[in-house]
């Protein structure tokens, strides 16, 4: 064929010499073309067999978990049982943590440092509405019988309910979820917000405040609830949150739109993980002792306040009763403009 080619170049009337340069080019090219359809020799085919190999590498998955300490995810970091599940799915797990508090879990998942991180559904919001680009990809329904957060006060304070908060500081985490279990408490008990100040600190800070007395009284969640109670004296002034929030998984926008299928795989293996914790509770108490370096007491107490913990993937009802958040935070000026629920799921999620 090549040399049928060539011999209708001769017949072709003659042109420039630039003209048929780019003809004998093209000739070259297919006579290049017409090689590679040929029969393969053994050398071909044991290169055939490593290109083989080397896409299925390729196309081995990559998910990077980051995490807190305290919950399911550092647990299921420490069983190894997860990492396992997904190997035999040809994704490959990595951890990025632990972070102090979501704030900064969330930021890096936004830097590319992380793909996925759970948190509660204030900061998570709050992360949203300031831009980064997260989508939810889980939730973790509201529990209202919960004591997983709390305002706590010193032991000798003279603070003994919500209403004696006026004129107090109270440590919160801002456009967090200690933000808003203040907030709410207030105005449950129909107290001006404007009464009570805010003092923003991050846990690691807020706590040494409380016991040293810089502030009156801290907004929190476990494990720090347990800690203050059982190993510095501290005690609640509230019990159940009078607005009971969700925790979500969120997910980097890039993840879930190339590695949608990584993205289930490792939200199917964490809800194993949930189900396990559940099922083997002072096993996990065990993990928590480990993962957070408190004693067991306050490990067993943590466990016991936090209750079941279960992964779902959001339906229509989650996502209106998140939208109600959202509207309310944006009411108080929590947030800085509207959140549209429903266009922050996940594509994985759908």
């Amino acid at each position: 064929m090549l040399n049928q080619f060539k011999k209708f170049l001769f017949l072709l009337p003659q042109r420039s010499t630039k003209s048929l340069s780019a003809l004998l080019i093209a000739s070259s090219w297919l006579g290049l073309g017409i090689s590679s359809c040929a029969p393969s020799n053994s050398a071909n085919t044991n290169t055939t067999a490593q290109n083989v190999s080397n896409q299925t590498q390729e196309k081995t998955s990559l998910i990077r978990l980051g995490y807190q300490k305290g919950g399911a995810v550092p647990i299921a970091r420490q069983r190894g049982e997860l990492e396992k599940k997904l190997a035999a799915q040809n994704i490959k797990v990595e951890w990025a943590g632990p972070f102090d508090r979501c704030a900064t879990l969330l930021q890096a998942i936004s830097a590319n440092q992380a793909d996925i991180g759970g948190c509660g559904d204030i900061p998570g919001l709050s992360a949203i509405a300031a831009g980064q680009e997260l989508c939810i990809g889980a939730v973790q329904r509201p529990r209202p019988e919960s004591l997983g957060s709390a305002i706590v006060v010193r032991g000798d304070s003279s603070i003994r309910k919500p209403a004696d908060l006026v004129g107090k500081k109270v440590a919160v985490n801002q456009a967090g979820a200690g933000e808003y279990l203040l907030l709410k408490v207030l105005e449950k008990e129909k107290i001006s917000k404007d009464k009570v100040q805010r003092v923003f600190l991050a846990p690691t800070d807020a706590a040494p405040a409380l016991y040293q007395g810089t502030v009156d009284a801290w907004a929190v969640w476990e494990p720090y609830v347990s800690v203050a109670e059982l190993e510095h004296g501290a005690r609640r002034i509230t019990t159940t949150h009078p607005a009971p929030t969700y925790s979500v998984m969120l997910v980097r926008n890039e993840a879930a739109a190339k590695s949608p299928e990584a993205v289930k795989a490792a939200f199917g293996g964490l809800t194993e993980e949930y189900d396990w914790l559940n099922a083997n509770t002072a096993k996990s108490a065990e993990y928590l002792v480990k993962d957070i370096k408190i004693s067991p007491a306050v490990a067993k107490r943590v466990t016991e306040n936090q209750g079941p913990q279960l992964l779902a993937t959001p339906n229509a009802d989650d996502v209106a009763k998140i939208q109600k958040t959202a509207d309310w935070m944006l009411e108080q000026k929590i947030l800085p403009k509207k959140v549209d629920v429903a266009a922050t799921i996940c594509p994985t999620a759908k």
